[in-house]
């Protein structure tokens, strides 16, 4: 058997109150079960909503207005982590990540779970997969945070992009897993693909509109990767979706479309022909297959250069920019 499923759960923005959201969360997790999931996914920081004493809860769109170095007005200092965070931030191995450990186990079921993770420093914007037998097996931590904004400037991005060998009844997935703006630079995907991910697992928490749905698309294709992700509900969110990474099937192009949600709340299946994809692999001229990286060397430059320099929360500009 190589088919699979992945429950994107669009679940409706939860309150700060863990124990509730724990509830909700389990909720979740069983109608996923119940529809046959093998992983269930949930949406960016699960564990308090995305909630913050700064953020915007209204426009579904955390990162609008990136600051301009030229005429930007100065910049307050930025807030202690704890004034805009409080003190939701929990530790993985807590009481909240082990109870959907031991649901993973009893539901047999991978579970994509998202939090707000207590860290040495600022809180970390993090995703912690958990297999069928409720063991840890991954924890990825955002790495492009919103950085030229508050709330997500107080918190510490992550360091890499990896990829675990996941047990499923399907056999082992390699799975990684990126968080929403991560997936708006090619890198992420690419990262992914190069550290052998065939699915990877997207968490987010905006407003999904035609770029952003397109940017995932293109994701997908040239890497030749199943792509799922999972968004909050309501109106002007929704619309997690599915990507199968299968461009073309008998000298066609083809839609790699799995599901799209709308925007109402629901646990939204989406189902993988594993054996189609890894034929596709096999086959195919994208991934890994022509690359020339000897040629990339800007890929990994820290130089800014105009129009792109910005300025921070802390109003400073990035290492590398050019001066003003």
């Amino acid at each position: 058997m190589t088919n699979l499923t992945v429950a994107l759960l669009q679940l409706a923005p939860p309150g700060r109150g863990l124990r509730a959201n724990l509830a909700t969360g389990e909720a979740a997790c069983r109608r996923a079960k119940a529809i046959g999931a093998d992983i269930a996914l949930f949406p960016e920081m699960w564990s308090n909503g995305y909630h913050s004493t700064v953020a915007d809860e209204t426009t579904g769109n955390r990162y609008r207005h990136p600051r301009l170095w030229d005429g930007a007005p100065p910049a307050p200092p930025l807030p202690a982590p704890e004034a805009v965070w409080g003190d939701e931030a929990i530790t993985r191995d807590g009481p909240f990540v082990t109870h959907f450990r031991e649901l993973a186990a009893e539901l047999e079921m991978a579970i994509a779970l998202t939090y707000l993770e207590r860290w040495d420093g600022p809180p970390r914007n993090t995703v912690s997969l958990i297999d069928r037998h409720g063991r840890l097996v991954l924890t990825y931590a955002k790495v492009h945070t919103c950085a030229f904004d508050l709330p997500e400037a107080v918190l510490t991005p992550g360091d890499g992009f990896e990829v675990c060998a996941l047990d499923t009844a399907a056999g082992e997935v390699m799975t990684g897993a990126m968080i929403c703006y991560d997936r708006e630079f090619p890198e992420s995907a690419r990262a992914l693909m190069l550290a052998g991910a065939e699915l990877v697992l997207t968490p987010n928490a905006c407003d999904l509109e035609i770029n952003r749905l397109s940017q995932f698309r293109a994701r997908a294709s040239e890497n030749m990767t199943a792509l799922a992700m999972a968004n909050y509900a309501g109106p002007g969110w929704g619309h997690s979706i599915a990507f199968d990474g299968i461009a073309f099937a008998d000298g066609r192009s083809r839609d790699m479309l799995v599901v799209e949600a709308g925007e109402a709340e629901g646990v939204y299946p989406a189902a993988f022909d594993l054996g189609a994809l890894r034929d596709y692999r096999r086959r195919e001229t994208w991934g890994n297959a022509f690359r020339r990286p000897a040629a990339y060397h800007a890929l990994t430059s820290h130089e800014v250069c105009e129009p792109f320099v910005r300025v921070g929360q802390d109003g400073t500009r990035p290492p590398g920019a050019d001066a003003p």
